[in-house]
């Protein structure tokens, strides 16, 4: 088990209130509460859930990460590496995958990211499991590059919120019975913004992103020695 994280309850990291969140993140699979709100959140979209098992508890394996707001998950986020398996984003979009990695390119992909609507400030709870992710892809495996399967409809909430950018037009992903478009981000651009707006939740509004809801640099360093 990776060591878990948990905000100070004397100066919460939230600046409209309530409790503190808990981070955890473990290599293995999506199961338990984590798979169930996956499974109720998709199924609110009207997506198809495989239920993939990940057998893997080394550090070759998936990273799932969540949230817990008390005794319950509000969060998750699974974070998988590139290799000889190549990555689920690989059955729709492999050409464009494949001119990333003929580059040098290391690629890292998140999926099965899911924030329950009723959580106290679901946008919290997206910009920090985000943001463990991130330590994980990019400053613990040193990957460089963020692809997400995105659904057309998202499109631009994930481009204006965490500045990814479509690379495709939509695709039939049969994994969830739905359309798909590629999304990416270079992880060093996610740091730039990070560094830039992090800890600041005072300026949500003129940021227009969700990166002042992330942690500061010292909330960072913290979280970043446990997973080390």
């Amino acid at each position: 088990m990776i060591p878990s994280f948990k905000e100070s309850r004397r100066t919460p990291l939230n600046p409209f209130g309530g409790p503190p969140l808990e981070l955890n993140s473990d290599f293995g699979e999506l199961e338990g509460e984590a798979l169930g709100l996956v499974e109720r959140r998709y199924a609110d979209r009207g997506l198809a859930v495989a239920r993939e098992r990940f057998s893997s508890r080394n550090e070759a394996g998936d990273v799932v990460c969540t949230a817990r707001d008390g005794e319950k998950i509000v969060g998750t986020l699974t974070v998988r590496f590139d290799g000889a398996d190549g990555l689920k984003a690989d059955l729709l979009f492999a050409a464009e995958l494949a001119e990333w990695r003929s580059t040098g390119v290391t690629l890292c992909e998140f999926g099965s990211l899911a924030v329950d609507k009723h959580s106290h400030d679901p946008r919290r709870v997206l910009a920090q499991v985000f943001h463990l992710g991130y330590l994980h892809a990019h400053r613990r495996a040193r990957c460089e590059r963020l692809i997400i399967e995105v659904n057309p409809r998202h499109v631009a909430f994930y481009r204006r919120w965490l500045g990814l950018l479509p690379y495709t037009t939509a695709r039939h992903n049969p994994r969830v019975n739905a359309p798909a478009v590629l999304m990416s981000v270079d992880f060093a651009t996610v740091r730039e913004q990070i560094a830039l707006w992090g800890g600041r939740p005072e300026l949500l509004v003129s940021a227009r992103s969700l990166y002042p809801l992330a942690w500061d640099e010292a909330t960072e360093a913290a979280m970043l020695a446990k997973i080390a």
